[in-house]
């Protein structure tokens, strides 16, 4: 059963359609990967999943909700917009770490935010921070940097900080997580740390969005792949048979300039 559902989005920026008519769906535990060149689409597609952006056109549906109806105002309310958010975990590709926090406050800072609406927070604020801090230095762990937990961003590699990102989207357990080109900032070594512990969420049935130009690393991670071209879905299916036996030509051109790359 699909836990997203996209219909017939469309985003127009002045005259210009970035999406056209994008539908697809993505089931619980899944990684969806998403591929194209420069300008096809595919970080506006993730904004405006994450609503980041609001599309001109058509819906998006997450656990049988529907979270947004261009055609109904009632689903664009901006009071209702964090909430909405909260399905989805997004991991940029610079990191985004406030500098003049710790990367364990990085990571405990938007629970803590959240937990200030809660009806028992003056009365449980102690036991609620110290529930909040445990399960971020658990997330740290996770992610391999227990010890960097009192570090700052500027102390940390690019690839440290890129997962301190990802342990901060994790911490709200979203939905879905979100990955807009998660290793386009990173030298080789570091990419190899960052998809290794993608490769992990995946291993666990984290439910995933990863927009990226790893074509090996989509082929192996993900279940699904969409390739995009001039805002629109060229080509969706079985990962390793789009990466490998793509069906449609301009499919078989990017890969192929991609391998010459």
């Amino acid at each position: 059963m699909a836990i997203l559902e996209v219909r017939n989005i469309e985003k127009h920026f002045g005259d210009t359609k970035v999406l056209k008519d994008i539908s697809f769906d993505l089931e619980e535990g899944k990684a969806l990967a998403i591929i194209g060149s420069s300008g096809s689409g595919k970080t506006t597609l993730l904004r405006c999943l994450n609503f980041l952006e609001a599309p001109d056109q058509g819906t998006i549906t997450v656990r049988d909700e529907l979270l947004f109806d261009a055609a109904d105002p009632k689903t664009q309310l901006e009071k209702d917009i964090r909430k909405k958010r909260l399905h989805f975990g997004m991991v940029f590709q610079s990191f985004n770490l406030f500098p003049q926090y710790t990367a364990l406050e990085n990571v405990m800072l938007a629970n803590q935010l959240q937990a200030k609406e809660r009806p028992d927070f003056k009365k449980n604020k102690k036991q609620i921070f110290a529930d909040i801090e445990a399960n971020a230095r658990a997330l740290l762990a996770q992610m391999g940097l227990a010890d960097r937990a009192d570090h700052y961003p500027h102390q940390l590699s690019g690839g440290q900080q890129q997962r301190v990102a990802i342990a901060r989207a994790l911490a709200m357990k979203p939905d879905i997580l979100c990955f807009d080109e998660p290793t386009s900032a990173l030298d080789p070594e570091l990419t190899g740390e960052v998809l290794r512990v993608i490769r992990s969420l995946a291993d666990q049935k984290t439910t995933m969005v990863i927009v990226t130009h790893e074509m090996a690393f989509a082929r192996d991670v993900a279940d699904t792949v969409i390739f995009m071209d001039g805002g629109v879905i060229v080509e969706q299916g079985d990962a390793k048979q789009v990466i490998e036996h793509p069906q449609q030509e301009r499919t078989k051109q990017f890969l192929q300039r991609f391998a010459e790359n």
